[in-house]
């Protein structure tokens, strides 16, 4: 499987399908390109995927950006995998993957020919007074002074329980946690980008300039924010479906597979 040097990055990345349809599929933080496996075999015959692990995650070289400027991270995301576009594509992510997807789409919507979002995190999307988004700000703002404190792990033990599988701390191996705890100035750079929106992907008039039909996916054990978040993107979307998946959590491309494939096979159907 190939590994590249894209953006300034040793990307390893993976196809999955067979399909005339070319594809992109963009993994969440602390995740990999493996974790589409299960979402995006059933699509073999009609899509060709390129999956990516992000700089820092899977079988990529670690990341060397800084975690000082506002936004670092997700602007290299969003350049490597636009390095991936050479027509129009189906662009699929996952968590801060969706985020990057729906910023190319804001950025180049020419580029897109169907937007699946599964629980995006544009916080930036909410208004600051909705009381889900402060109750989540104040999380945010605790996660950040961990971090000023050098209490890192702490601090990835509150991510893994807030935004991973509900799999216990300390059911993973020590190699595991090892990792997660030193890649939190990196998640923290992600973070910041979710509540802050330094690209503007939120800006007016943005979001609608995106023609391509669009699937937002929630799970109704997700993090209350996040049909919000569905929703309010939704709102400023001209051709857009909502779709909830019963008694999934955030991780949905890992523990409802099935159900992520038939919801994007329904809307590369609109396309």
């Amino acid at each position: 499987m190939p590994r590249d040097l894209r953006q300034g990055a040793e990307v390893f990345w993976q196809s999955f399908g067979h399909g005339e349809r070319p594809a992109i599929a963009i993994h969440c933080t602390l995740g990999s390109s493996n974790l589409w496996a299960g979402a995006l075999g059933p699509l073999a015959g009609e899509i060709s995927a390129v999956a990516f692990d992000q700089p820092g995650h899977g079988q990529s070289a670690p990341w060397r950006g800084d975690a000082a400027e506002p936004g670092a991270f997700q602007t290299q995301v969003t350049r490597i995998a636009a390095s991936f576009i050479e027509r129009p594509v189906d662009l699929i992510g996952h968590s801060f993957g969706a985020s990057v997807a729906l910023r190319i789409a804001v950025g180049a919507p020419e580029a897109v020919r169907s937007l699946t979002l599964i629980e995006p995190v544009l916080f930036a999307a909410l208004p600051e007074t909705d009381p889900d988004w402060q109750d989540l700000r104040a999380k945010q703002d605790h996660f950040q002074q961990l971090m000023e404190a050098g209490d890192y792990e702490p601090a990835a033990r509150g991510f893994m329980r807030d935004w991973g599988t509900g799999q216990p701390w300390d059911s993973y191996s020590e190699a595991h946690r090892e990792r997660f705890i030193a890649s939190m100035p990196m998640v923290e750079n992600i973070s910041r980008a979710n509540f802050e929106d330094p690209a503007r992907i939120a800006r007016p008039d943005g979001i609608e300039q995106i023609d391509a039909p669009a699937m937002i996916i929630h799970g109704d054990r997700s993090p209350p924010t996040m049909p919000k978040v569905a929703e309010a993107i939704a709102a400023r979307l001209p051709d857009v479906g909502v779709a909830c998946v019963e008694g999934a959590g955030h991780m949905l491309p890992a523990t409802h597979p099935e159900h992520c494939a038939r919801l994007i096979a329904a809307n590369l159907e609109r396309s």
